[in-house]
């Protein structure tokens, strides 16, 4: 049953965090409630949108551990029922580096509301997205501190689940871990706030927020992706969600492993059918103005909004003010805060009186670009053609731009 009460003693969610929407209270989902709040380069900690698959838990954080099993030195068997050495929050805060890291993190649910027909899960709109300054010890040095495999598969697991439910449990590649995950203690510079996974979650860089793991008490080394009967309880979270699904009742092939864990790859080759959610897609949004503002037309009018494209950066953001028909570059002058991390775009604008549509895509290094809408509901359509994104029961991924509204009444001169 849901808990009546939040972690130590804190208020309702609603009131705890009056800038966000609340899509469900137990779990605790939130999204950032205006677009204009998302208008920094930096999220603060009671903006950022939370998104949880079972209620924050209430954690002492002082016996905290994290265990390494699988194929680490000290590990006793390399399955679920594997038990190995054990790390506090102390030692990981003393005893090794620390690293700070800018990420973007986006829900792979964000823009679900706009699937037509409706997707299933919560209905979050544009506020799943969020960017902030993580600080943790890099997974890497753990792994070298106890001789894991330098190749294969890491298994990262979360303590939020109750008794009897499924671990929520994200697999990731060798070579991404040793890149640049980070065991986050810190966010903006301040302890981690429970309904973030304090004490320590794990951190992505550039991947979808489904990745970044809360509440960490295990890290499993293997050789493959938890899959099969053996992991049953853990493979949930990695091998029947967070890929896509293009009708009711299909269950994704489970996997032992990928051979790109780029999402658009995927996407866009015949295996597998159903990608996994990792890298991020290339995205933006504007933040000013408001949607539905109401302006004049005297004078210059400034669009501006951000964008982001996971691991690659963004190398070009156009904007439209009739709903398409014409395309503008916008001035992307101001420098991310970092690899990971959104930036800002802008655009100088003198409008003419009436009602407007306005646009912003984005491009990546690679030259991927936003489609323009999300097509119809197709099982053989398991990718982005045709400048439409694939629909999928399960509402994942959308990066189709969409229409900002605006009114502009004639200006007044000399007013």
């Amino acid at each position: 049953m849901p808990r009546e009460h939040r972690p130590g003693g804190q208020p309702p969610l609603d009131e705890e965090f009056p800038r966000l929407t609340v899509l469900s209270k137990s779990p605790e989902n939130a999204e950032v409630a205006s677009r204009s709040d998302l208008d920094g380069l930096l999220t603060p900690a009671g903006t950022h949108y939370i998104r949880n698959h079972y209620p924050t838990p209430e954690i002492d954080a002082e016996g905290w551990t994290i265990s390494l099993t699988g194929l680490v030195d000290g590990s006793e068997g390399t399955g679920p029922d594997a038990d190995g050495p054990v790390v506090g929050m102390d030692e990981l805060r003393e005893d090794y580096p620390a690293e700070s890291v800018v990420h973007t993190m986006e829900c792979s649910g964000n823009g679900r509301a706009f699937f037509e027909p409706d997707a299933e899960g919560h209905q979050w709109t544009d506020g799943a997205v969020s960017t902030a300054v993580w600080t943790g010890t890099p997974v890497r040095t753990l792994l070298e501190e106890y001789g894991a495999a330098e190749e294969g598969w890491v298994a990262v697991m979360g303590g939020d689940a109750p008794e009897g439910e499924d671990v929520f449990c994200r697999s990731l590649p060798m070579e991404k871990v040793r890149e640049d995950c980070v065991l986050a203690y810190e966010m903006n510079g301040h302890p981690l706030p429970p309904d973030h996974g304090h004490p320590v979650r794990l951190l992505v860089p550039g991947w979808f927020g489904n990745n970044s793991v809360k509440w960490v008490d295990r890290i499993h080394v293997s050789d493959s992706m938890p899959a099969g009967e053996e992991w049953e309880g853990y493979t949930k979270y990695q091998q029947l969600e967070y890929r896509l699904r293009f009708s009711d009742g299909e269950n994704p092939e489970e996997l032992d492993a990928i051979e790109t864990p780029d999402t658009y790859e995927q996407m866009a080759a015949d295996e597998p059918r159903h990608a996994y959610f990792y890298d991020q897609l290339p995205k933006s949004l504007i933040t000013a103005p408001d949607d539905g503002a109401t302006l004049s037309s005297s004078g210059t009018i400034e669009i501006r909004g951000l964008a982001w494209a996971g691991e690659n950066p963004v190398e070009r953001v156009e904007v439209s003010t009739d709903g398409g028909d014409t395309w503008t570059d916008a001035d992307l002058g101001e420098a991310a805060l970092g690899r990971y991390a959104w930036r800002r775009f802008r655009i100088e604008w003198e409008p003419e009186a009436g009602e407007h549509r306005l646009l912003a895509r984005a491009t990546d290094a690679k030259g991927r670009i936003q489609p323009s809408r999300m097509a119809d509901p197709d099982p053989q359509r398991t990718g982005i053609e045709d400048d439409a994104y694939p629909w999928n029961t399960q509402g994942y991924g959308n990066n189709a731009y969409r229409p900002l509204g605006i009114s502009v009444t004639a200006g007044i001169e000399g007013a």
